[in-house]
């Protein structure tokens, strides 16, 4: 069906089309020339990230770094089971086996005090997802992580120009993947970045990521030419990709001003439904700078949030639930372990996003305010 405020629009930024163009006339539209540069350079300088690697998705970034964990056959790598799946088959194809432990009901962020008690002598790493752009509680992971022997691998999918105590999420783990599918605050449609903050691991990830050769030697002089010394894939982001996505990274900040005042909308529509107990509003913990990747609601129960979904539907507004759990998930069951996941079981049937992209407008937003009032029996929004 056609939908009046669809969920997601990609968006435009300025300078995009000129870009790809320019990439064209620059003879290199496959990988590794002056736009990928060039993104990599923003993330690195912007983000404090200690190298970026472009790829095809967050999902080949996370392969790539599960790949760096080295596991091996009994391995463990601990992450929440309200994610996506890119995050568990990832671990899962490297040999390890995902160990999925509860969320905070608060983010719905990865809990730290479940992760404390899900480490065994076989955990190798600990993969915090930063749910909705809002960071998890970094400094507890790390420390966990350090104790164990443990690499942290930030799923930072939804997390691209957010921080936690004023570092870039990205920035903080040993490896981290971000994504720049159409879906995300900063775009191209569809790719992602590797970010690899231990130095040592630089040198495989340039590998892994290049099909298992060394090519990225080759081009910076330091061999005559390039093979096989690896196993890897085609995980090189397309130049024409990071020329469009060049564009969007160049207006960071005014992006996430719109979307920051787009939230501020919703809240300030919606906050009234929140006193009287018909909806929960996203939590921002202290210490975090969220970048407002996306906007949900928690409703009282699967029945209420059902009904809201198909009276805002009939209304023309494309609103979408989330994540099912993986541990509730065929593949979860095949590959994962866990123990109890009430908070990730409770909210995965009470969420519901609203519509969220660049150039909603105030109206816009209003309009899906006044919708949601009405579908929970209520006119106190707007």
């Amino acid at each position: 069906m056609g939908w009046s405020i669809p969920f997601n629009k990609p968006f435009l930024a300025g300078n995009e089309l000129a870009y790809v163009a320019e990439a064209v006339a620059r003879g290199n539209a496959s990988t590794d020339g002056h736009f990928t540069a060039a993104c990599s350079r923003v993330l690195q300088e912007r983000f404090g990230v200690g190298r970026a690697l472009m790829t095809t998705s967050c999902t080949s970034a996370l392969e790539i770094a599960a790949l760096l964990c080295g596991f091996e056959e009994g391995d463990e790598a601990i992450m929440p089971s309200f994610t996506f799946v890119s995050t568990a088959c990832a671990f899962a194809r490297a040999g390890a086996t995902p160990v999925f432990v509860d969320v905070r009901p608060d983010t719905l962020n990865l809990d730290e005090a479940r992760v404390a008690e899900a480490i065994t002598e076989r955990t190798r790493a600990i993969v915090p997802v930063h749910y909705a752009g809002v960071g998890c509680e970094m400094d507890a992971i790390g420390s966990l992580a350090e104790r164990a022997g443990a690499l942290v691998v930030e799923d930072a999918a939804q997390g691209v120009n957010a921080t936690w105590r004023d570092r870039h999420l990205g920035a903080i783990g040993q490896l981290a993947g971000y994504s720049f599918h159409e879906t995300k605050n900063y775009t191209c449609g569809q790719g992602g970045a590797l970010c690899v903050n231990a130095p040592e691991l630089v040198e495989r990830a340039e590998i892994l990521r290049d099909r298992g050769t060394d090519r990225s030697r080759f081009l910076r002089g330091q061999v005559d030419q390039y093979t096989w010394v690896d196993l890897g894939s085609a995980y090189a982001q397309s130049e024409l990709l990071c020329a469009y996505l060049l564009a969007q990274l160049e207006k960071l900040e005014e992006i996430s001003a719109l979307r920051a005042g787009i939230a501020g909308w919703y809240r300030a529509q919606l906050e009234p439904l929140e006193e009287r107990g018909l909806l929960r509003l996203p939590v921002t913990p202290e210490g975090a700078r969220t970048n407002h990747h996306l906007f949900y609601v928690l409703l009282p129960d699967q029945a209420t949030r059902d009904a809201l979904l198909a009276f805002l539907a009939d209304r023309g507004i494309q609103a979408v639930r989330h994540y099912i759990p993986l541990h509730e998930s065929e593949g979860g069951r095949r590959f994962g372990r866990w123990g109890e996941l009430h908070v990730a079981e409770d909210v995965s049937r009470r969420l519901l996003r609203l519509p969220m992209f660049n150039d909603l407008t105030e109206g816009e937003v209003a309009r899906v305010a006044r919708t949601v009032a009405e579908g929970l029996g209520t006119r106190s929004a707007g």
